[in-house]
């Protein structure tokens, strides 16, 4: 697992290759064995590979989703939000399961957050993402996560780099 976090990094630029079936069906499986809290399973997911609403998925929010127009893949991160008050908690932990498992497949990922971003002046990323797809306004938008064989390439982050005074040890005022 921890060649995996190693590995991962955000992947903004893909090859033009399509994310085969069978590696479509693992993401897939992972998502849905995300754990949640309770088991309530607020979550849902829509997965896009067409091209035309990948490319207006792009253009939910303002800065930081216009990457997603080139990528084979993206799943749209939801959840019920009547089923449990803590669907945000659960929909980023099966968001960064699918993005480990993507790595594992040798797929590169980016996570587009959607959630408390705005899409224009008058209205949100999500709104308009709830529209485009045609979901109910209980249904939440959290983020995208673009998927597909990756057009760049980004090394690990030496472990010598990692901000290690952001641990403690026992209390807030003892650092490793």
């Amino acid at each position: 697992m921890i060649e995996l976090l190693r590995r991962r990094r955000s992947i903004r630029k893909y090859t033009t290759q399509p994310v085969g079936r069978e590696s479509r069906d693992l993401l897939v499986e992972a998502l849905l064995r995300s754990p949640t809290s309770r088991n309530r399973q607020p979550w849902e997911f829509i997965v896009v590979d067409d091209a035309d609403i990948l490319e207006k998925l792009s253009a939910a929010k303002q800065q930081g989703s216009a990457f997603l127009k080139g990528a084979p893949l993206g799943i749209v991160i939801l959840a019920d939000s009547t089923k449990s008050d803590v669907w945000i908690e659960d929909t980023a932990i099966a968001a960064i399961l699918v993005q480990l498992t993507a790595v594992s497949l040798g797929l590169g990922t980016c996570w587009i957050q959607i959630r408390e971003r705005p899409h224009d002046l008058s209205t949100t990323a999500e709104v308009y993402i709830q529209q485009l797809l045609g979901l109910p306004e209980h249904i939440k938008v959290a983020s995208i996560i673009s998927i597909g064989h990756p057009g760049e390439s980004k090394p690990p982050r030496p472990a010598e780099e990692l901000d290690y005074q952001k641990v403690k040890y026992n209390s807030h005022s003892r650092n490793l």
